[in-house]
Parts: C-alpha cells; structure tokens; sequence
C-alpha cells in the first residue's frame, strides 16, 4: 500500500516498461513511485488545485497533467522540472498522448459561460526545446450538447474517442495533416448511448480493437472501437468510477462504490468498497478483492499483467500482484483448453 497522498486519489497510470507508477489527487501533488516496491521517488510539484489526470509518453521522458487550476502541465520525468504550462479558461479534467507523444489530448469543462471542449496540441519532442511549445491548439472540438467526460486516442491515432456526461460514446476523425476545428454535433462520425449516466472511465483493450467504459449507472460495457457496438455488459450493484482489462486472461477488472454522502448504516455490506473480476467473455463475476476504507476512484493494470493499482478515496494506492495460480487457472473450463505438447 502506497501512502504519500492526503487527499483522494483521481487516476494512477504506470508507464510502458510497468516499473513506474504515477498518480494524481485532490491534494494537488503528482507522485511517481517504483511499483515493485512500493517506495516513491519523487514528486511533480506546480499546481494550485486538483490534479484530475495524468499520462506518461512511451519513453518515460515527458508527462502531462491537467488540473482544476485551469492549467495542463508539461514536466520533465527524470528531473521533476515543469517545461510548459498550458492556461485555460476552466478545469482541465483528462490528459492523454498519442502513441509517439507528439501530441496531446485536453478536456476543459463546462462552466462559468464557457463550453466544454477537446483540445489536441502538438508537443515539441527536442530534449533542447522542450521550453518551447506551441501555445494554440492544433484542433478544438466544442461540446454543444452533453459535455465529454474522458477522452483516447485510437490505436492508430486516426480517431477520438470521448465518452460524456449523458452515457454517450462517440467517434472523431483526427487527421494531424488536415486537423478539423468546430463544434461536436459537426465533426462527430458516430456514436452510441452505451449508458444512462454519467461515464466515468473509458480506456482501450490491451490489442485497441476494443474499449471499456463505466459508468455511474453501475456497468461497465466493453465496445467495439471502431463501430462502437456494445458487445459485453458487466451489470453491478455499484456506481463504478474505473474499468481495466487484463492484457494476457480473460479478465476485466472494475472499481467504484457509493459516494460518502449515500452510505447508510442500515445499507448491506456499506460501500462496496473491493474491486471486482468478471470474466470478459462469460460476462460472469468471479472474484472481489477488498483494501480501501473508501470508493476505488481509478484502476491501471501493469503492462506485462503481473499486477493491478488502485487508487481510493481514502488516499491510498494499492499495488497488487497476481500469484502464478492466476495466470495457470482455465479460465473457460478444462473442455475449452489446449493440451500441452508433454501430455
């Protein structure tokens, strides 16, 4: 268990080789940690409210966060030194880089008279410059009608994906040659009303075919990322806040619970509090894992599936690793699997 935050944890996000763990919360402070241990290296320290999102580029060199302070911030991984600031006029509530860290998603909310929007930015990757980026934006999509709560890239980076307020997914073109500029309802492709609530995590499958949601109307939906059809639905009891997928078993891994305000004593086994296994194909629960005094408010997965983080509102990141019995268990049954060459 990972303790260096004093507020609730917003989002968790390991890098690429999985030996780094970075996280964000309400206490304004970034911290990176050796997810091995458990032992934090050093904070990100620079914003004057909530740090909402967080991502790290492919190398490990540059990350990004977005925050209620109305700024998203470039910082330098290794030496903890902030490169650029990017002013807003409201929160910036999701950050993302593409594959290659060229670029960079932004969602600004709703408020004070100023629709909400997606912002893409290009990102000068010259170790000599990085002082120096690009102050306007290569693309914004204004939101007209229900604001985008979560924002990816696909695979490709040809689309974006949003996922909004009202429980609707939709699909964006992105070219970074010919990038289009104007409101939603204009530049939208397609898109499906996946939930009734409000979707509070979206994030693509280990292999980018497909893509998770969930959702505070207690599901999580795995959808096709190109044609977005709703192809599995993992029905709860619980708004949920977080959804991963294992990349290697056939595993997906969800988190929420009841917001403080809504837990009564009265209320059966209060809170709700573990993260819960469903089998991705089955649709079928099939383990839950209890830790945080508090709801899980984000999930990531370890890049190689040897372990999860998560994250809660009582501060604390938990780091856990599967035993080998995980990855040598039938997941679909003895019937269903291959026989080893020795037998």
């Amino acid at each position: 268990m990972l303790s260096g935050h004093t507020r609730s944890l917003n989002q968790i996000k390991f890098n690429r080789e999985g030996d780094l763990l970075f996280s964000v919360s309400k206490d304004n402070v970034v911290n990176v940690w050796f997810s091995h241990n458990g032992e934090r290296l050093g904070t990100y320290n620079g914003h004057n409210g909530t740090v909402w999102s967080v991502d790290v580029d492919n190398n490990s060199k540059l990350l990004i966060t977005g925050s209620a302070d109305n700024q998203m911030r470039l910082w330098d991984v290794q030496t903890g030194q902030c490169l650029y600031t990017w002013e807003f006029p409201t929160a910036v509530k999701c950050v993302q880089f593409n594959r290659d860290g060229s670029e960079v998603l932004s969602i600004t909310e709703e408020r004070s008279g100023h629709r909400g929007a997606l912002r893409v930015f290009k990102i000068n990757r010259d170790p000599a410059t990085w002082t120096k980026q690009s102050t306007e934006p290569m693309r914004t999509i204004t939101f007209s009608g229900s604001k985008a709560t979560v924002a990816s890239f696909d695979a490709l980076d040809q689309h974006i994906i949003t996922g909004h307020e009202s429980g609707k997914v939709a699909l964006y073109s992105h070219d970074s040659e010919n990038p289009e500029t104007g409101i939603d309802a204009e530049l939208e492709l397609k898109h499906t009303d996946a939930h009734t609530e409000t979707i509070t995590d979206l994030q693509l499958g280990w292999d980018k075919t497909y893509l998770l949601t969930s959702s505070k109307d207690k599901s999580s939906k795995l959808l096709d990322a190109f044609t977005l059809d709703v192809k599995k639905t993992y029905m709860t009891d619980t708004p949920l806040n977080s959804a991963i997928a294992h990349p290697t078993r056939p595993y997906v891994i969800v988190g929420g619970g009841q917001e403080a305000m809504s837990v009564t004593t009265t209320s059966a086994r209060q809170g709700k509090f573990e993260s819960r296994f469903w089998h991705k194909i089955f649709e079928e629960e099939c383990a839950r894992l209890p830790g945080h005094f508090g709801p899980i408010n984000t999930l990531a997965i370890h890049p190689t599936g040897k372990a999860y983080a998560s994250g809660g509102e009582d501060g604390y990141v938990r780091v856990n690793w599967f035993d080998p019995t995980f990855f040598t268990a039938k997941p679909y049954g003895n019937e269903f699997e291959v026989p080893d060459e020795d037998e």
